[in-house]
């Protein structure tokens, strides 16, 4: 999957460092995350927001605005959970433009309010496009006729998997989690054929590689 980065509106631009202890103090943080949030991240910075009044999109219910978040890492390797804590404390859905050394690649995950309590956030699995240069050349925002339909585009065109006819965003997302899921089963069973010795052992693989062929062409059909 090929990846792209977005050119957001000027007067969009916030650029405003958040400190890694307004996080703390609004998300639940044990020793072990606090720690991976000193070794990972150098900064936060809250470089944008997509709001009505910056780019002339009404805003919907689950998207009255939509932040972007710049974190320039001391490592290329981001735990997700360090993500999760950042959405649980603002109430807004993120696009993260990660950045490490002269790399850039943007991350974010589904968020939108509960059903149940409308001052909690579900925040689904994280997608994300691959490492690009910082000198790739920006492309417009998807054209959208509100902020909830802008989202939706920018999430979908994360994910490789097409969505299936009249598949929601929380469908598509999950269908794909799936996928993932059983493409790794299938790459560990192959390496397990690859090393066993035993016939019958063998044909026991055999069959399972061929069950998670079948459930993974269901799941891509």
């Amino acid at each position: 999957m090929s990846g792209v980065l977005y050119q957001y509106p000027k007067q969009a631009l916030f650029g405003k460092v958040l400190p890694k202890n307004k996080i703390y103090q609004h998300a639940r943080l044990g020793s072990a995350l606090k720690e991976r949030f000193v070794t990972q991240i150098e900064k936060i910075i809250w470089k944008y927001k997509l709001a009505p009044e910056t780019v002339n999109l009404p805003a919907r219910r689950s998207v009255p605005e939509i932040q972007i978040f710049e974190i320039h890492l001391k490592t290329p390797d981001l735990k997700n959970e360090v993500l999760r804590c950042i959405d649980q404390a603002v109430p807004f859905p993120i696009l993260y433009e990660l950045h490490y050394q002269s790399q850039i690649k943007l991350t974010a995950a589904y968020k939108r309010p509960n059903d149940a309590d409308a001052n909690k956030w579900v925040v689904d699995e994280y997608l994300s496009y691959p490492w690009l240069s910082d000198n790739t050349e920006r492309i417009p925002l998807p054209t959208a006729l509100n902020l909830g339909s802008l989202y939706e585009q920018i999430l979908r065109s994360m994910i490789p998997t097409a969505p299936q006819v009249g598949e929601t965003l929380s469908s598509q997302i999950h269908r794909y989690a799936q996928i993932q899921k059983k493409q790794n089963e299938y790459r560990k069973l192959e390496m397990k054929l690859h090393n066993e010795k035993q016939f019958n052992r063998k044909v026991d693989i055999n069959a399972q590689i061929r069950t998670i062929q079948q459930e993974l062409a269901k799941l891509t059909a």
